[in-house]
């Protein structure tokens, strides 16, 4: 019998393998249905669902091996870099899906939620105030009208897959909708700063590198206390409070 392997796991949702299959328990029903509706409609490589009996959802396993983890080195070459650089311009110019996603948060209401998420951090000692004021005023940027674009809203390297060079799917839809495209490139790309360029090779259009700066240090500030609250660690090496620093 296949052994179990928890995948990810805390109070909001959980990921199991058994084999070569993918269950996932989510009690939030609606993010099931946003997965399950933007894997249908994504112009690239995703899983196949097997079954779905809320709260779980079944999904078979992909081909290939994940790109990385933020906090961990990324065996894969400039070529494979790149080849998911051209997954995301893919994804990015199909047509929009029906809702937004957390990459098309309303730019005013996440700038409110960025001051609390300041405040709240400098109050509670987790980070020091002239690290979180310099990066308040990156993500600054970031706080702009954008083009909607068909957008992953969680795309951390870690859901990525290659064999070789080649991308064979794109993993963890549950954000997915209307957004900022350069979220997404931000997300891929947080800790990984070195292979930018590869990423953006293979994106094939000019970005706003500002912009991108921005995104990092935005998505940064507001992960760090939901971290540490769920049992993670963003002060580990090349892990968010890291990404903070590098913009000192």
């Amino acid at each position: 019998m296949d052994e179990v392997e928890v995948v990810v796991a805390h109070s909001e949702r959980a990921t199991l393998r058994v084999g070569d299959v993918f269950l996932k328990v989510d009690a939030d029903q609606a993010r099931i249905d946003v997965e399950v509706e933007a894997m249908s409609l994504a112009p690239v490589p995703t899983p196949e669902v097997l079954w779905r009996k809320p709260p779980v959802l079944a999904l078979a396993a992909l081909p290939g091996t994940p790109l990385g983890r933020l906090g961990g080195p990324s065996d894969g070459s400039s070529a494979a870099w790149a080849a998911a650089g051209a997954a995301i311009r893919k994804l990015h110019e199909a047509p929009l899906p029906p809702r937004p996603g957390r990459a098309g948060r309303n730019v005013v209401a996440l700038a409110a939620e960025l001051d609390e998420e300041c405040e709240l951090l400098v109050a509670n000692g987790l980070l020091p105030a002239d690290l979180v004021t310099r990066n308040r005023r990156v993500a600054e940027a970031a706080l702009r009208p954008w083009t909607p674009a068909f957008t992953h809203g969680d795309l951390q390297i870690a859901h990525v897959f290659l064999d070789g060079d080649q991308v064979t799917g794109i993993i963890d839809w549950s954000e997915a909708g209307q957004g900022d495209a350069l979220y997404d490139l931000a997300t891929f790309t947080l800790g990984h700063e070195e292979h930018l360029d590869d990423v953006l090779a293979g994106y094939g259009t000019d970005i706003n590198l500002d912009l991108i700066h921005a995104w990092w240090s935005l998505r940064s500030l507001l992960a760090v206390r939901w971290l540490i609250e769920h049992g993670f660690d963003p002060f580990a090496p090349g892990c968010e409070v890291d990404v903070l620093k590098a913009r000192m």
